[in-house]
């Protein structure tokens, strides 16, 4: 049986490039009229009215072949191996080969021909079953090495049968981790913003949703904007913008119990809330001074400290994994740049050059890189900087893309972009492959932020 070092060779010589891990991200800083007092609407875990649709558009053909065979599931709701093998795509890791290619449909390594599958396009196979216990889906799935035969995995998952594709995303992320060597992302959240209506009489909603895009619950409505969704590092609570009151406020909600509390209400601004990695703070621009500056609230306390003093717009934080650095944009120079500061007393260091335009800065999770928009030539693009090397490389295509997140395990980054006179959601994976959009066609979808692991 093949080492996990030759495994993950092997997935490499599939690929353009490896975890070079440049990039660059940018947005334009907007600072949004106060508005007037809204009639605010819970409604958390309910359905959404208007789910995204899942427009597999993009993923990748360079990635390990992978066939994710159909499952025998007699009377499951959605097809369980699409699902996986969608997931699977959208890391850029992989290339799903059609079932047309497939020279079998086994359900068992004991069903496998190997010596077909050897000779066909696919390194890799995942295939299973589902049977039904009540209420719940009691599934067998095996991962096979087509080269050897040898299974690398043999296991069994139980789930809710209202909600398999929670199964189909936590095979997904056993496939990946067996074949990787890093936690697989697919089981987590996305949170984002819609927007629907004419000028005169929009809603809006904060939304979370499965990581691609399905099972949309709504947390929120409003008839007045909603900005800047930020999930707490357990997974638990959402901080966010709204303009109720006569003007922003920034908001926590828990998610379980739909209680939320006002963080602050401070005349001026108060925006871009961005969670601590240990949970014990968040990060907001207010410019209750006069002037928009990062300050940094104390969740015990509620008490809160200016952590820059520039002069210049600052915003945009967002957390290194030390619990105590922030980068953030500013224009102190002029025009937006990405800054680093280690405490309220420290220096503020800049991190962005050779670009006349770098915004929206997202830390990856090990702190290793930096998501970002940048401007190159008449479009915003978002982008992968590496901060060692200082080396970045554009990861979508389309120059009108805001508000980069990035998964969990920083193999991929959700981020907004303009189609047409709309908006949606695209996945990106940071190490290579296309883009994937998440379409929503009642409005626009914007400000996405990927929830955590919480297991």
């Amino acid at each position: 049986m093949k080492t996990l070092a030759d495994r993950q060779r092997r997935i490499g010589a599939y690929l353009p490039w490896r975890r070079d891990r440049q990039a660059v991200a940018a947005r334009r800083i907007r600072l949004a009229p106060l508005l007037a007092l809204a009639a605010i609407v819970l409604t958390l875990s309910t359905p959404a009215r208007a789910a995204l649709e899942i427009d597999i558009s993009g993923g990748t053909e360079s990635g390990v072949p992978i066939a994710v065979v159909p499952f025998d599931q007699p009377g499951s709701a959605d097809d369980l191996a699409r699902v996986i093998g969608d997931d699977l795509a959208r890391s850029g890791l992989f290339a799903p080969i059609s079932r047309d290619a497939m020279p079998g449909r086994p359900t068992t390594p004991d069903d496998m021909r190997v010596d077909d599958w050897r000779a066909g396009k696919a390194s890799y196979v995942v295939m299973g079953s589902v049977e039904s216990e009540g209420d719940r889906l009691r599934t067998t799935f095996y991962l096979v090495d087509v080269s050897d035969g040898s299974r690398l995995i043999g296991s069994r998952i139980t789930g809710s049968a209202s909600n398999d594709r929670s199964i189909a995303h936590r095979i997904a992320d056993l496939v990946y981790e067996e074949l990787t060597g890093e936690r697989g992302a697919f089981s987590t959240r996305l949170a984002y913003v819609t927007e629907r209506g004419r000028d005169d009489d929009k809603t809006y909603t904060l939304q979370i949703a499965d990581s691609d895009g399905a099972n949309p619950r709504t947390v929120l409505e409003s008839p007045y904007p909603i900005m800047s969704p930020s999930w707490s590092p357990d997974g638990d609570q959402l901080a966010y913008v709204s303009f109720e009151g006569n003007r922003s406020a920034i908001w926590v909600q828990d998610l379980g119990t739909g209680e939320r509390s006002q963080l602050t209400d401070f005349p001026g601004i108060n925006g871009a809330p961005a969670w601590s990695p240990r949970g014990d703070k968040i990060a907001v621009t207010l410019s209750k001074g006069g002037n928009p500056d990062i300050y940094v609230i104390d969740l015990d306390t509620r008490r809160s400290t200016q952590f820059t003093r520039s002069g210049a717009i600052d915003t945009e934080p967002t957390w290194y994994p030390d619990n105590r650095s922030i980068a953030f944009t500013s224009d102190r120079f002029g025009q937006p740049q990405v800054f680093r500061k280690s405490g309220p007393d420290e220096r503020a260091r800049r991190i962005t050059f050779d670009t006349p335009y770098a915004a929206g800065p997202r830390i990856s999770p090990d702190g290793e890189n930096l998501s970002l928009v940048i401007r190159d030539g008449d479009g915003f693009f978002v982008a992968e900087q590496e901060l060692a090397e200082d080396e970045r490389r554009l990861l979508s295509r389309g120059g009108s893309e805001e508000r980069p997140s990035y998964a969990p395990n920083g193999a991929m980054v959700v981020y907004a972009a303009q189609s047409g006179s709309g908006s949606v959601l695209k996945i990106s994976p940071v190490i290579g492959g296309e883009p994937q959009t998440l379409s929503y066609d009642r409005g626009k979808v914007r400000d996405p932020d990927w929830g955590p692991f919480t297991d």
